[in-house]
């Protein structure tokens, strides 16, 4: 029904139209009028309003701060600069809600108001109610390198993970079981891996109170002094073991002129009491490690021979001009071959060996949110100069990465996958004869199906 002249009109084209069906009208085309539609604004509102509800499902909106929340939300939909995050938000029918003026207060608000921390017992709070709980937590370090000519005391070059030159920063992350995040903190870009576990640890039992909780980390970390902190801090740990030179009970073994078998597991004690190492043989890792140590021996044979003009390789002994083979570091080597070591003081009675080493193998995990945080999120490289930017940069990074995890778990797609999903779906406002009119996105079955899983 028409309400209005203007209306009336609208039906009358559209009915003549539906008359004519798929035939060529014999009238002129003024005398059957096509209606006046305009698009007036598309936005994607159905991705904005799925990752809206997903921070306030972890309880991020106790933040009280919007600004906050869309700046998370832009950088899960596209990462980029915090001035060109107005125009994803534009995208996403948020406008003259942000400007460039209200990011960098917010950015101030995220320091003097220590949103990391309280971001912190958020996510500790939702990954305690998730499956068994806390029983776990897996730390790494990454680095994150700057655009900028000269260091300072917090950006400083050191020992690169991607192997650059710039200035860079150390940053720890600490994640339970599901590679849920936990706690991320920063530190300057010279400092040693094994240096930040324990001030992380640290701050978590702290925060949270929490113990009989079972830190697993890689071999980066491990010093002695390390796992008597941990220990005494009231953890349980799982280490990568370095291996410089071949364990007693592997060389015993060696002796016997017997194969190993895959899977093969052999345990030693250590000085420390309850301390155990966990020695384990796999086929697969062998046949990679004789692999690489052939491609390292055909290197250093084509120095020695002149045919490669290096001057550094593995299995090279250099004396003046004289150079061979390191025959005993190869042996060594291909002794090792397909031997990883896991130091752990669990009770046996509570982790088997096999268990050990599957909670270890859990730390992918770990890897997989930096590289989340790297590649879909961008937290690199950091345009920010000033270490309190940095910070907030980092915290946001915190609480995006947080969504995207739930978004993983939730679906099995990545956030960037996710968002490829959703961004085409789209709503706006329509003017039609002059007169504006909403129109709602109509979601695929498919994305529908994405959106039931995240409970929205």
């Amino acid at each position: 029904s028409a309400h209005d002249a203007t209306s009336l009109q609208l039906l009358l084209a559209i009915a003549r139209r539906q008359l004519l069906g798929d035939q060529q009208s014999l009238l002129p085309d003024d005398v059957i009028s096509q209606p006046s539609i305009r698009i007036r604004q598309s936005v994607s509102n159905v991705l904005f309003g799925s990752l809206y509800k997903l921070y306030d499902q972890l309880g991020f909106d106790q933040l009280n701060d919007k600004t906050f929340a869309l700046l998370c939300i832009a950088r899960l939909v596209e990462p980029t600069s915090k001035l060109d995050s107005l125009r994803v938000l534009s995208e996403l029918g948020i406008n003259n809600v942000c400007s460039n003026t209200s990011i960098h207060r917010c950015l101030q608000r995220i320091i003097a108001n220590n949103y990391r921390d309280k971001l912190a017992k958020l996510c500790f709070a939702y990954a305690a109610t998730q499956g068994s709980g806390i029983t776990l937590v897996l730390y790494d370090v990454t680095t994150l390198y700057f655009e900028a000519q000269k260091d300072d005391e917090y950006r400083i070059p050191g020992m690169s993970k991607e192997r650059r030159l710039e200035p860079q920063i150390v940053v720890g992350l600490l994640v339970d079981q599901n590679g849920f995040p936990l706690e991320l903190h920063s530190f300057e870009g010279n400092k040693a891996e094994t240096k930040t576990i324990v001030p992380v640890v640290e701050d978590f039992k702290k925060r949270h109170g929490l113990l009989g909780v079972t830190v697993v980390a890689d071999a980066g970390m491990l010093s002695a002094q390390n796992l008597e902190d941990l220990a005494n801090a009231g953890y349980t740990y799982i280490v990568g073991s370095r291996m410089n030179k071949i364990p007693y009970d592997i060389a015993e073994f060696q002796k016997t002129n017997q194969d190993f078998t895959d899977n093969q597991i052999i345990t030693s004690k250590t000085v420390i009491t309850s301390q155990r190492i966990i020695y384990q043989y796999r086929a697969k890792r062998a046949a990679l490690d004789l692999r690489n140590i052939d491609k390292q021996i055909e290197k250093a044979e084509k120095i020695v021979s002149g045919k490669a003009t290096a001057k550094k390789a593995k299995f090279l002994t250099a004396k003046t001009k004289e150079k061979s083979l390191n025959q005993a570091l190869i042996d060594k080597a291909k002794a090792l071959s397909g031997i990883k070591g896991y130091i752990t003081n669990l009770p046996t009675k509570e982790a088997s060996n096999k268990q050990v080493i599957a909670y270890y193998h859990q730390l992918w995990h770990v890897e997989q949110s930096f590289r989340m945080s790297k590649s879909d999120l961008k937290a690199r490289p950091i345009f920010h100069h000033k270490k309190e930017a940095i910070e907030a940069h980092l915290t946001i990074v915190m609480a995006a990465l947080a969504i995207g995890r739930v978004i993983e778990q939730k679906t099995g797609l990545s956030i960037k996958r996710f968002v490829k999903t959703l961004r085409p779906i789209r709503g706006g406002i329509v003017v039609i004869e002059g007169k504006e009119y909403k129109a709602e996105a109509e979601v695929p079955i498919d994305a529908m199906a994405l959106l039931d899983k995240l409970g929205h």
